[in-house]
């Protein structure tokens, strides 16, 4: 079904909207994924917090003009679905990595983070991102750790002394 002119034009201004509002885009190749499979794609994504959809090549190209993401303009070529990630920056890229495991048909082509363009190689990179809770978890960890030793350090003398009675008091029984 061929689109309208306004209908086009509600697309690019959605897809613009989205990509104002996200920290990372993914573009991927779909070319021999049945509908079936795109409907999983699509649920995987909406499950994981992820904005995916499929535009023609030259409305993608004008969607993301004036956002962070205009620099993925020239890799926008052949059937091509954009995934927005909006706050967890690995989401979409780990989405399509592991959907890509199970179809091969899906390969990412661009990836861009920060106004900075990526090759889809780099697609495990940015899925290997921590999210949002495992890098709470990390910072935690990390700001623990000299407390943790502040209080090993402190209570090892006292632990020191009482080895030592109770060595003592075994060696003086045998």
């Amino acid at each position: 079904m061929a689109l309208k002119l306004e209908d086009k034009k509600q697309l690019v201004k959605e897809v613009n909207a989205v990509a104002g509002d996200s920290v990372t885009a993914v573009a991927a190749e779909y070319r021999g994924l049945s509908v079936a499979e795109m409907t999983v794609l699509r649920k995987e994504a909406r499950d994981a917090g992820v904005y995916m959809r499929v535009v023609k090549n030259t409305l993608a190209r004008r969607a993301v003009e004036g956002t962070e993401f205009e620099c993925m303009q020239e890799t926008l070529k052949g059937p091509i679905l954009l995934a927005f990630a909006k706050e967890d920056p690995g989401a979409a890229a780990r989405v399509i990595k592991d959907f890509a495991k199970k179809h091969d048909a899906l390969q990412a082509v661009s990836l861009s983070a920060g106004g900075q363009l990526m090759p889809g190689t780099d697609l495990a990179k940015l899925a290997d991102l921590p999210t949002l809770d495992q890098a709470r978890a990390m910072l935690l960890g990390v700001m623990l750790a000299p407390m943790s030793q502040l209080v090993r350090t402190l209570a090892e003398p006292s632990a020191m002394l009482a080895r030592t009675l109770g060595a003592r008091g075994e060696q003086e029984a045998a």
